[in-house]
Parts: C-alpha cells; sequence; structure tokens
C-alpha cells in the first residue's frame, strides 16, 4: 500500500522508544488478562505469514453447545458485550446463513485501526459456523468455529486466516492480534455464562 494512503498514525515508523513502551504496555495487559482467564483458560496461538495473520483458538466453556450457540450468533446484540464492536447488524438471514455487518477497531493506542466488513456467516446449527469476507477493508477474513459438547459442557475451537488491508507494525502486530482475540473470547464467554446463570436463576424462581 502507498504511504499516503495509510492511516495517518501508520505513516511514519515509530521510533524504537515508542516501540519499548507499546511493548512493556501490552506485558502489562497481557498480565492482567492471564489473572482474569484463569476460571477459564483461553489458548490462543497466532502465526504471522508475510501479510497474513493465522490465528487458532481453543477454550472450554461450562455450557451446552445450544447456551453458548445463542450467544455467538447474536451479532444485532454483540455491541452489547464485545468492547471492540461499534456496530454489529445482521443484514439478511435463513436457516443456513446470515449477513453480518460489522464495524470496529483492532489495536491499541496510536497502533489501531478500524474495520468495517460485510461477512457472510454459514451455519451448521449447534455444530459449526463458517464465515468469509464479501466486502469492506480487508483484503481476506475466513473463519471457522466448531462447537464441540462434552460432559462439562462444550470444547470451542476456532480458525481464523485474515489479511488486513492497512499496514500493521510487524514487530508488535502478532501480540496485538493475539491480545485482541484473547479479549474477544474472554468477553464471548463472560456473556455465555451471565446468560447461563439468569436462565438458571429464572427457573429457580419458578
Amino acid at each position: 500500500m502507498r504511504p499516503d494512503k495509510l492511516p495517518t498514525t501508520f505513516r511514519n515508523p515509530p521510533t524504537s522508544r515508542c516501540l519499548r513502551l507499546i511493548a512493556v504496555t501490552l506485558f502489562c495487559l497481557f498480565a492482567l488478562h492471564a489473572n482474569a482467564d484463569s476460571d477459564t483458560a483461553i489458548d490462543v496461538a497466532v502465526r504471522i505469514q508475510g501479510d497474513e495473520a493465522i490465528v487458532d483458538v481453543n477454550f472450554h466453556v461450562r455450557a451446552t453447545p445450544q447456551e453458548a450457540w445463542a450467544v455467538m450468533t447474536d451479532y444485532d446484540h454483540a455491541t452489547a458485550f464485545i468492547s471492540s464492536l461499534e456496530k454489529s447488524v445482521i443484514l439478511s438471514r435463513t436457516d443456513e446463513m446470515l449477513l453480518v455487518s460489522q464495524k470496529g477497531t483492532m489495536g491499541y493506542g496510536p497502533f489501531s485501526v478500524t474495520l468495517d466488513t460485510v461477512t457472510e456467516i454459514r451455519l451448521t446449527p449447534f455444530e459449526k459456523m463458517q464465515s468469509r469476507l464479501v466486502s469492506g477493508n480487508m483484503k481476506k477474513n475466513e473463519a471457522t468455529t466448531r462447537l464441540i459438547a462434552d460432559a462439562s459442557g462444550t470444547h470451542i475451537v476456532y480458525h481464523l486466516e485474515s489479511t488486513p488491508d492497512v499496514w500493521i507494525p510487524p514487530l508488535i502486530g502478532r501480540a496485538l492480534v493475539e491480545f485482541e482475540t484473547r479479549a474477544r473470547f474472554r468477553q464471548l464467554v463472560d456473556e455465555i455464562l451471565r446468560r447461563k446463570a439468569l436462565s438458571e436463576a429464572k427457573n429457580v424462581v419458578r
């Protein structure tokens, strides 16, 4: 991408002092999230291959696939529990497919970028979601999410292959993607458990 087309904050390469400051900040943020995730481990692996980010996430949640699915497909209300999302709207819906428009941010401080996308999501209820980019300011964004029931809840496996249409600082790009991914899934787990607890409380009252 031509330098004059880059977001303003990305046109000038950051100084080594700036990079050290960002690295220290990210380390502190990772430490905070490590404590927050002590009850539900969220395993995130990120590989950067050229311009492409490949992300794999594995975690377990103490909820049924149906309870997890209800939250994961609630795109119309996702801004209420995913802090990085500014907009999330289902444009069209069938039993097997959703077309979703979302706008949000990725990154931290001066290294933040806005992502504005329309995504097609193919559904296999309570088992799998497959999404692909239809339009937006990304070159590629394809993901598969699998839900696997077990005796104590649901194991969730997520795989993403994504190529943004903006420059991301290579030295901290991997750390940023890992941090953002873990934070988003942490919030997703929290909402699944919140709704589950609310439902159980209502059943007790009845």
